[in-house]
This record gives C-alpha cells, structure tokens and sequence, in this order.
C-alpha cells in the first residue's frame, strides 16, 4: 500500500513562496558587525553586499577559510627557510637572530631518530633518558621518522624530518581553521581570524603542539553537534598528545551542573578516559619508565622561559624551589576553577562553553612555570570562539607576536658571547609582561561578557551557545545569586524548531515570519 500524499507532496504546496527564513538562521556576516573586518575587506573588494547569495559558489565559507591556513601555514615555513638551509646547523646565535628557531630537526638526533631508536622503549644517550613527550606525540614523531630518508648526511636527514614534520602539521592547521569554521554554525568566517593569526603562523613548526590543537578543535567540533562521547573520544587522544586538553573537563562540568546534563557529561569523561587508555596503557605495561618520563620531568622541571616564576626567580636573592613553584601553581590553577565555577553559577545567563575553555587553558597558561611561544596554540581557537571580534583577537596577537621576538632575541644575546646581540635581560622581562598583560586583557574582555551578555558578539547576533551541544538553550536547573531570581530561564528559553521544508505560519500581520 502506498502511503498518502503529505501536505508538502502536493501540487500546490511545491507552487507556494519559499518561506523568508527569520533573522536569527542567516549566516553572520564579519563586515557587517566588525569594523575592522569591513575594513580589512577592503582589500579584496569591499564588504559582501546585502543582495549576495551565500553558498552558490564553489568559494564557500569552510574552504575559503582551509585554503587561507594552508598558504598561511606556507608562509611560516618561508619564515624558517633562513634556518632550513644554515641556521639550525652552523651558528646557535643565526636560529635565534632570525627567529626561525624549531625543536624538530634538532631533536631528529638528540631523540634517537636517526639511530632508529623505539621511543619509550629505547634509552637514549644523552641528556635525556627517554623521549619527554606525551604517547601521542611520540607516535606522530615516530611516524615523522619512518617518512624521513635515512641517509646522506646528519644535516640532510633533519632538513628532511622538519619537512615532514611540517607536512603533516600543516594538515592539522586545516583540520583547527575547518573545526572552528564549523563549531558556531552561523559563524564560518570566524575560522579566518584562525588562520590570518599571525602568532599561528609563525610558531606553527617550532614543535608538535598542532597535533593536540587539533583534537581538541575537533572534540569542540564534536560536543557543538550534540556528541558528547565523540567529544570525550577526541579530547583522550588530545590529552594523550599534550596535557593541557584534560582542563576542558572541568568548565564543563560547572555548565552541565548548572544545566543538568550530567548524563552527557558521563559520557564525555567516560570517552576521555577511555580513548586516553587504549592510547597510553600498551606503553605503561611495556615500558612504564619511558611512558613516565614526560610525567617526572614535568615536575622535575625547574623555572623556566616565559613564565612570571622567572621573574621572581632572577630578581630574588631567595629564589622559589622547583617544589614550591610546582605546588603553588597548581593552588593558582584550582583558585582560577574555583573563580570561573563561581562565574558560572551566578552568571545572570549561563556562560558559552567556549568562553570558559578558553578561560581554563589561559588560566593553566599564565600560572605555569615555562610558558613556551608555540603555547599561543593552545588559546588560538577557543579565543576565536570565545570572543570573535577582530580587535581584541589582534591586540593579543600583537603581544605574543612580540614576545615570539622577544624570547629570540634574548637567546641570541645570551648565546652570542661578547658581541651581545640581542635583547637584554631586564627587556626580556618587558617581553614576558607584555604576554601576560595581553592573555589577562583577552580573559578580561570574555569575562565582562559573560557578566554582561549583550556584549558578547556571539550571543548580540541571536545565538545562545553554538559550541554547547546540549547546553545551547538548555534550561538551567542549579543557579546562585541574583541569577537565581525570577524569571530565572528566560534568557535559555529553548528556540522553536523551523523546518525549511514546509511553508512558514502567517505572522498576525499576514506576512511570513
């Protein structure tokens, strides 16, 4: 028996107007809201006009935004090229005078590499017994390893691992500029200020960082859709690449506390912990002390570049032991939670996951013993998700693009002996401030968002939290404060459901809605 006609099978249904679809479904157009971006379009022809059709051109939104991080990315290993061809092998001073400075074809040999050593398994003969990096990370160095040429000279064999290496990262900067792209589905454009960031560009190849962004893009990606074990899936494999995706957990948990979605969050800790399991325990059974390695030397690791611990420690006569440092930090980071869980709950409309993810890892970033210039990474995308608005996203840009030359330039005075090349001690530290005071603006700028929501750039355009999954429009359940008080949901009232297949209801004035 064949089934009946429905209402929208029928002749006259397919002759009626296609409904107007309401405001609040457009695609968010930059020029229209930035100023910057409108004038930054100017370049290429000015802001999209309001009769453009969106979508009808192969050049969409996510591809245009990949293509951009592609040649981006291109353009950092041009910046290395001084370093490819002399720098990383005969002078310690040139990598550092030229900023083009990478960990990868120095540690080619430092590593075990080029003697086919098994990483975790293998000891290696220098200053390090075992290779210090995350399982994940040593897999995608291993496989770096396999793709390089194993003969000619040292040199010629670390050109060709940085190469390789910067290959498959530039695969993972596609993969970071299409997940952001993709996560506030009204906002693809967004994704360009990932790939246009020039810190990105610039520290991109220095080490392995990308292959941990990328999960984590692609977890964000994944819990905006509603998918809280691929999420938790994604965010293992993350964590087992670098340790900082593990704190994305517990933002996480104060928004479902405060939503009621514990069920989903089960299920996310329950894949992270999962997918982080399948990847480490093979290593922990079989070689417990290589697997640990990164684990001892995390903590045993004394104050280092970048870090305001570094500060203290040079201009002190009583410096802070390495025990203490660690100790402290980890009571600023809980302090931080503790602050952002009370952000949360008494917030007067509950904060977007974005905005607390960033917070977190920023959090994690400015209280830690060493911050590294490729840890810029980290914050790149939650930065755009949490606050996408070209103006602030560059005045933190232009900070850590000057502590990328600051951190350099003060190796290059230190390594160039007598001739003292460079930047000295005490202009270093101004380098360090200037990281610190632009990470703590961007903090300060989501922060006023979430404590005044008709700031927020996102949530301004008609959106709730497009990086929510569950959580976008969800009521709350668990509030305190003044948030607590009537009418507590009517900020996340749920949205109505539209179906562009059928024809709109007449709005009372007899027009589509």
């Amino acid at each position: 028996m064949c089934p009946m006609p429905s209402a929208e099978m029928t002749p006259a249904s397919r002759h009626e107007p296609e409904p107007v679809r309401p405001a609040a479904a457009e695609p968010v157009r930059p020029t229209g809201e930035d100023e910057i971006a409108r004038a930054g379009s100017e370049l290429i022809g000015g802001p999209l006009g309001r009769r453009a059709l969106p979508g009808t051109s192969w050049w969409t939104p996510v591809r245009v935004v990949a293509l951009v991080a592609i040649g981006m990315f291109a353009l950092g290993l041009v910046q290395k090229a001084p370093c490819y061809h002399s720098g990383w092998f005969f002078g310690a001073s040139s990598q550092y005078t030229r900023a083009c400075y990478s960990d990868i074809p120095h540690l080619y040999q430092g590593r075990g590499f080029a003697d086919h050593l098994v990483p975790y398994f293998d000891k290696l003969t220098g200053d390090m017994d075992y290779l210090e990096y995350p399982v994940l990370t040593g897999v995608f160095m291993e496989v770096a390893s396999w793709l390089t040429p194993h003969s000619g000279t040292i040199q010629h064999q670390e050109q060709w691992y940085w190469f390789v290496n910067a290959g498959m990262l530039m695969v993972c900067a596609a993969v970071i500029a299409v997940c952001v792209a993709r996560t506030h589905r009204r906002r693809p454009w967004d994704g360009l200020l990932v790939a246009l960031a020039p810190a990105f560009m610039l520290t991109a190849t220095i080490n392995w960082d990308l292959l941990a962004v990328a999960l984590t893009a692609a977890a964000m990606l994944m819990w905006s859709r509603s998918r809280p074990v691929a999420f938790g899936v994604l965010l293992g494999l993350a964590t087992a690449a670098k340790l900082y995706p593990v704190f994305l957990l517990a933002p996480l948990l104060v928004l479902c506390w405060r939503a009621g979605k514990w069920r989903e969050y089960a299920q996310a800790v329950a894949g992270t912990a999962i997918a982080w399991l399948v990847v480490n325990a093979p290593v922990m059974l079989f070689a417990f002390e290589g697997w640990s390695k990164f684990y001892t030397f995390s903590q045993e690791r004394g104050v280092d570049f970048g870090s305001f611990w570094l500060i203290w420690a040079q201009n002190t006569s009583n410096p802070p032991s390495t025990g203490f440092v660690n100790t402290a930090a980890m009571v600023l980071v809980v302090l931080c939670f503790l602050g952002i869980a009370a952000l949360t709950f008494t917030a007067p409309r509950r904060p977007r996951f974005a905005q607390l993810a960033f917070l977190i890892v920023a959090a994690f970033i400015l209280t830690n013993k060493v911050y590294s210039p490729q840890y810029v990474l980290w914050l790149v995308p939650l930065a755009v998700l949490a606050r996408p608005k070209w103006r602030d996203f560059l005045i933190w840009q232009a900070c850590e693009v000057a502590y990328f030359l600051g951190i350099w330039m003060y190796l290059a005075y230190t390594t160039s002996g007598d001739a003292h090349k460079g930047l000295p001690t005490h202009g270093y530290y101004w380098a360090i401030v200037l990281h610190l005071v632009g990470t703590l603006y961007l903090c300060a700028v989501v922060v006023r968002d979430i404590l005044m929501p008709e700031r927020d750039v996102v949530r301004r355009s008609g959106d709730d939290d497009p990086s929510g999954g569950v959580l976008d429009g969800a009521e709350d359940v668990f509030v305190l404060g003044a948030a607590a008080h009537p009418p507590r949901h009517a900020a996340h009232a749920e949205a109505p459901q539209v179906d562009w297949g059928r024809p709109l209801p007449p709005s009372p004035e007899g027009r589509s809605l």
